[in-house]
């Protein structure tokens, strides 16, 4: 699966947002050279604990397979001229510094569009290029504040929580990897780069989707549910005798498979319950009576029960668990990396499947300046003694 062979990205962004996006266009087949600074490189290289023996970091492995490291100096002018060498040969710059950075580094994109008319240059940041709060440092936790997300995330009535994935940054990752698949289509037919605007506060807003319509619909704020829907009843998590398993009637269909799978057709026609409206105005009598139901057998026991009935259920996995999922595993989304030091280690899969692919090569994330002379010989073409001038002038690692 190389939907991006050919594609080169010069990767110059640090930390979680940035580098996922980096890591989707890797495994769909783009060339991906991350560019460090010598002194300590990505910041996330220390993230921990949790650390491998030798003291890299779980973190940093997870975001940083299927990429080239090379080490230079933006700060220098010799380093500037490395990297402005390398721009006129890529087809995309990422980057997540604050706004405004990549212009004091001579490196913003009026100069890398007179370097390079066709480069695509996808700027991730907080708040986005321009706007009050543009200036204002950010994080996934900040994120999912200021976007709405934290209040709507937890249950009633108790302090707000985050989301257990960090999505401030995801979805950053996501939406960077397809606007430079969409900036690279346009190139196609036009044969003009872009430069990208994309704001991680602008992504959240996005992901509100039918709760922002819901507002501007009946003017209600939303709050957190728990795991329950607005819309839609019974819908949620419910206990069992031994332990949590989620159901989730989403479509009036599925009403009268569940009332059959709790040996309860009688609900079916009651008239406080017979479509998901009524189910919604009386929920507060009809989701006691389903939580005692559910007390009375095993998780294992309802699953059968429910799925018999078509019904729409699920346990709720920890992590352990989703990682050992047959399904899981059939899907590919567990795959094996041959690491230099700790030899093959687990490490996931690529949800995109192309004509029937179900797993990515993946290569371990390279060590700091790994590939700064492989990349600058192959790619620049640059002698020994140029490698060796800016080494000395610490331009290069």
């Amino acid at each position: 699966m190389r939907l991006l062979e050919g594609v080169r990205v010069l990767d110059l962004s640090r930390m979680l947002a940035g580098p996922y996006g980096a890591l989707l266009l890797a495994d769909m087949g783009a060339e991906v050279i991350k560019i460090e600074e010598p002194d300590g490189g990505d910041p996330i290289r220390g993230m921990g604990p949790p650390f491998l023996p030798d003291g890299e970091s779980a973190y940093f492995l997870a975001i940083n397979r299927n990429k080239k490291s090379v080490a230079i100096d933006l700060t220098k002018e010799a380093g500037r001229e490395v990297f402005h060498d390398l721009v006129r040969r890529a087809d995309v710059v990422l980057e997540n510094f604050r706004p405004g950075v990549m212009e004091r580094l001579g490196c913003g994109y009026a100069k890398l569009w007179a370097l390079n008319q066709r480069v695509v240059l996808c700027s991730i940041s907080a708040y986005g290029q321009e706007g009050p709060y543009r200036d204002w440092p950010a994080f996934d936790l900040a994120l999912q504040a200021m976007g709405g997300a934290m209040s709507l995330t937890g249950e009633p009535g108790r302090e707000p929580v985050r989301m257990g994935l960090p999505m401030g940054d995801l979805a950053g990752g996501v939406f960077g990897a397809f606007a430079v698949a969409g900036a690279l289509w346009r190139r196609e037919r036009t044969g003009e780069g872009a430069h990208i605007d994309l704001s991680l506060l602008d992504c959240q807003v996005s992901l509100l989707t039918y709760l922002a319509q819901y507002f501007w619909a009946d003017g209600r704020v939303p709050g957190p549910l728990g795991s329950a829907h607005a819309s839609v009843v019974p819908y949620g998590a419910l206990a069992t005798r031994d332990g949590h398993l989620i159901v989730a009637v989403f479509v009036e269909k599925f009403w009268s498979g569940f009332c059959r799978a709790l040996g309860r057709a009688q609900w079916e026609r009651d008239p406080r319950f017979l479509t998901n409206r009524d189910r919604v105005v009386n929920r507060e009598m009809l989701m006691p009576l389903v939580e005692a139901e559910f007390r009375a057998r095993t998780t294992a026991e309802w699953l059968r029960r429910l799925q018999a009935e078509g019904v729409p259920a699920a346990p709720i996995q920890s992590v352990d668990r989703v990682l050992e999922d047959l399904q899981v595993r059939r899907r590919g989304m567990v795959v094996e990396m041959e690491h230099p030091v700790h030899g093959r280690l687990p490490t996931l899969g690529t949800p995109v499947k192309v004509d029937g692919a179900m797993t990515v090569t993946v290569s371990p994330p390279p060590r700091l300046g790994e590939h700064t002379d492989l990349v600058l010989r192959e790619i620049l073409k640059y002698p020994d003694a140029r490698l060796a001038e800016l080494r000395r002038a610490g331009a290069i690692r």
